[in-house]
């Protein structure tokens, strides 16, 4: 080893990356609606939504208990980071530093599912906005998950809203407005 192979370089287990990315839809109701929904998101992602069902009720709203009321799609791995290039792009590269919360996670909505390239109105499905969700997460985070001898993250370890920013900065070219 030489001089300047030592300490140069970063740790592999600072690097951060995205553990997931969750697409979900809420129409508030089951039925036609709630099907278009879906399929809207498995046109978006290539992948089969769950539906999310409701946990209270709600008599105003007509929201029973149990009641199916929207979908969701958790994208991992490849299908993440190519998702995510294509959401910020119908932002035009640009995302509010509010939607960051202190653990370096952030969420968004895109208000028209037409906006993403390639899709076109179709009167048949009508328009449906959505939430985007994505955790980011280091090497070493599933010590805090799994079942067996389950231990903490130190601080240190833990993503912060500024590193998280500077992450989609560098690996998306998205501006974050503050």
């Amino acid at each position: 080893m030489t001089g300047d192979e030592g300490g140069s370089r970063e740790s592999p287990m600072r690097d951060i990356r995205i553990s997931k990315v969750v697409i979900n839809i809420g129409v508030g109701e089951a039925g036609d609606k709630l099907a278009r929904a879906e399929k809207v998101v498995t046109l978006l992602t290539s992948h089969k939504p769950t539906q999310t069902i409701s946990r209270t009720t709600n008599r105003d709203l007509g929201v029973r208990l149990g009641m199916p009321i929207g979908c969701k799609v958790t994208l991992r791995n490849e299908d993440a980071p190519l998702f995510l290039k294509r959401a910020f792009w119908v932002k035009e590269n640009k995302i509010m530093g509010y939607s960051f919360d202190p653990e370096g996670n952030f969420s968004f909505g895109v208000s028209d599912h037409t906006d993403f390239e390639g899709l076109r109105y179709d009167p048949d499905i009508g328009i449906f906005g959505m939430d985007i969700s994505v955790v980011l997460s280091r090497p070493g985070a599933r010590v805090s998950k799994r079942k067996i001898s389950k231990g903490r993250i130190p601080r240190s370890h833990r993503i912060t809203s500024e590193e998280a920013k500077e992450f989609v900065h560098k690996n998306f070219n998205v501006e974050v407005v503050e």
